[in-house]
């Protein structure tokens, strides 16, 4: 490790990662796992769950898959409980449960589709952190990252995910803020488009090929779990309430 004045020991510690079954979730898990963090992953998708787990084990890791709906603050309270009392502790959060919802013109956007956009990624991220932070807070040291997106800004047909987006933009610079003192960060990644479930079945394969960014592609999942393990690292001693930008482009 650098020679960082404040950076913590390097320790086996324990990570949460939401929607840790496929996409970014995966890749996180697997990114944290080689560094050195034992795993829980929590999803709804129990055999594509289950095969991160013994991918997180066979790097040397212990892993374990708590099904976990995140619009439900009962299962996610419950899921931070059975982590802590598994493993005597809990010190990153990784949030990447998130849904993109129906792409259609506001007008034909219902209250449900709203609602449901919201429950997952607003709802779910709030009750990660209520139920997370406390143990983060009692062992001195934490990190948590969730991944927002450039929809926040404002996305024509994408006006609940979009709102959903920029809540959590919110929602990192206020918990953020909080309690650095206490060694506890929390910050956002905000990809461009990365190369998962989410994406690829939206567009072409001559799209993807090329779709007009200026570093000429989107992204490996891998490549943005590298940024989220800087942030949930040891090494990150000065960055919190922060979204980084990682869209192989500026701004």
């Amino acid at each position: 490790m650098p020679n960082l004045r404040f950076a913590a020991p390097h320790e086996r510690r324990v990570a949460i990662v939401t929607g840790g079954a496929r996409g970014l979730g995966r890749a996180c898990a697997l990114r944290l796992a080689e560094d050195g963090r034992d795993m829980v992953i929590a999803d709804v998708l129990a055999d594509e769950s289950q095969r991160v787990v013994q991918e997180v084990e066979a790097l040397g890791q212990q892993a374990c898959y708590i099904p976990t709906d995140v619009s439900d603050e009962a299962a996610v309270h419950a899921m931070v409980q059975q982590t802590v009392a598994r493993f005597g502790r809990l010190d990153i959060l990784v949030c990447c449960a998130g849904i993109l919802g129906q792409e259609a013109p506001f007008l034909e956007q219902s209250a449900a589709q709203f609602d449901r956009v919201m429950r997952i990624n607003v709802y779910g991220v709030y009750y990660a952190h209520q139920a997370a932070l406390p143990h983060m807070l009692q062992g001195g040291w934490g990190r948590c990252v969730t991944i927002t997106s450039g929809a926040r800004h404002a996305a024509t047909n994408q006006v609940p995910y979009g709102v959903s987006k920029g809540a959590v933009y919110s929602l990192i610079g206020a918990l953020g803020n909080a309690y650095p003192r206490q060694n506890v960060f929390v910050n956002g990644v905000e990809p461009g488009r990365a190369l998962t479930d989410m994406v690829v079945p939206r567009f072409t394969p001559e799209f993807l090929a090329d779709p007009g960014n200026p570093i000429g592609r989107y992204a490996d999942p891998e490549e943005i779990a590298e940024v989220v393990a800087f942030l949930c690292s040891e090494r990150n001693t000065y960055t919190t309430g922060a979204v980084w930008s990682v869209k192989g482009a500026s701004g």
